[in-house]
């Protein structure tokens, strides 16, 4: 039986975990932070310094920032945080923006100079955010996770100042409680009452973003061309939708999306195939709950070995999340849901992030894929074994070993990818 202390652990995990955002996440926090600096100095600043992580200018680079009329980057997120920002709001900062806003966005932009250097800092996540005007200056600071306020100071007056760990999971419930077994035993055992309100935002955001995707013309359109191209079967629909709701979140649509590990794309992966799936062999409400309950909790097992922010794809947990997620749904029970999730890290463990951009909605796909491929080899009996490659002796060793992996063995590739980012 699962421990009360467990099953009141794994409630706040999903708790904090899903929650609705507005925009890429890395562009939102530095639009919450430049809200947040703003309302500090009390005035519109005439002059911003921002200093950043390596990751941070990396996801932020090319992805359009929502309500900008498709302005891409630091400079477009903290002027917009500055102008329409709302920082009660959080992740959903910039989520109101009127066109008389953006308009005065597009002008502060050409008239407010913004200074960007990348800082050396060991936190992943890192945003560092000085405005002057009128011989005052307020600063903030946001590390480790998007909305972790760390540091705030007034005309050289320190308002607030905490340690800062150089983990990703500082500030939040400690993960190291989640693993496998338990997380089916949740599921199964979990309250439909207290799951349900977790999950059902999950449920009408995310699809609503994957449906707008599909319909009209966002970023390069790779949901609605596996539709065209592949067929409607429902491995094909499960890929494309979740590939449709990046194709849509990417080229800035306005659309809030439920993250998952600080990510609107792996909220999206883990979820769409997981709902299409339900939808397809006619699954009740609380079967579907059960089910995206194993994705995320999966999902978040996976990242918190990883980190946030990396050189390693999280869209490839996320599908491995799905994958498991789908295989509960269908029956498969604690080792079913174990062997997808050795198969589908075995498959595509190692894909790169090279920030946040349209082609995020091709990686999706891909692990979805390896996801739903993880669950087939199970079913048919044909597993990859321990020793085959990074596979673990169990999913947990596997689960640990793509931490290692991401956390340590791609840290040169990080700083690789980001110089040639740079570059461009």
């Amino acid at each position: 039986m699962l421990e009360k202390s467990t099953y009141k652990a794994y409630l706040a995990i999903l708790k904090e975990e899903l929650i609705p955002a507005t925009g890429c996440t890395e562009p939102i926090a530095i639009a919450y932070c430049a809200a947040k600096m703003r309302g500090l100095l009390g005035r519109m600043p005439e002059r911003i310094e921002a200093a950043v992580s390596g990751n941070i200018l990396k996801n932020v680079k090319s992805v359009v920032v929502p309500n900008t009329d498709g302005l891409k980057g630091i400079p477009a997120a903290v002027a917009l945080g500055i102008v329409a920002g709302r920082a009660e709001k959080e992740l959903q900062v910039i989520a109101e923006v009127s066109e008389a806003q953006k308009q005065e966005t597009a002008d502060y932009l050409k008239n407010v100079p913004i200074h960007i250097r990348c800082s050396e800092t060991p936190c992943i996540l890192d945003i560092a955010l000085t405005g002057y005007a009128q011989g005052h200056s307020a600063c903030v600071r946001i590390a480790n996770n998007h909305t972790n306020i760390v540091y705030m100071s007034r005309d050289g007056e320190v308002l607030l100042e905490r340690a800062v760990a150089a983990s990703s999971e500082d500030s939040m419930q400690d993960k190291r409680v989640l693993n496998v077994a338990d997380i089916v035993e949740f599921a199964d055992t979990v309250d439909i009452e207290a799951l349900a309100p977790l999950i059902r935002p999950q449920i009408v955001l995310n699809s609503a973003i994957a449906e707008r995707g599909l319909k009209e013309g966002w970023g390069a359109q790779l949901g609605k061309t596996m539709l065209t191209e592949d067929g409607d079967d429902i491995k094909n629909e499960a890929k494309a939708y979740a590939a449709a709701g990046s194709d849509a979140r990417m080229s800035g649509c306005e659309l809030p999306v439920v993250i998952l590990s600080g990510s609107g794309n792996q909220g999206i992966t883990a979820s769409l195939p997981v709902i299409r799936y339900s939808r397809h062999i006619g699954a009740t409400e609380e079967q579907m709950y059960r089910a995206l309950a194993v994705s995320d909790l999966v999902t978040v097992h996976q990242k918190t070995g990883i980190g946030r922010l990396s050189a390693y794809c999280g869209a490839v947990s996320a599908g491995a999340g799905a994958g498991a997620g789908i295989a509960y749904l269908l029956g498969a029970g604690v080792e079913g849901v174990a062997c997808t999730i050795r198969n589908a890290v075995a498959i595509l463990s190692g894909t790169i992030c090279d920030g946040a951009k349209a082609s995020c909605a091709a990686k999706i796909a891909l692990a979805v894929d390896a996801g739903i491929t993880g669950y087939q080899m199970f079913k048919n009996n044909h597993n990859f074994q321990g020793g085959d490659g990074i596979v673990g002796t169990d999913v947990e060793d596997s689960i640990a070993c793509v931490g290692l992996l991401a956390s340590k063995g791609m840290r040169e590739t990080d700083r690789v990818i980001l110089e040639i980012m740079t570059r461009c």
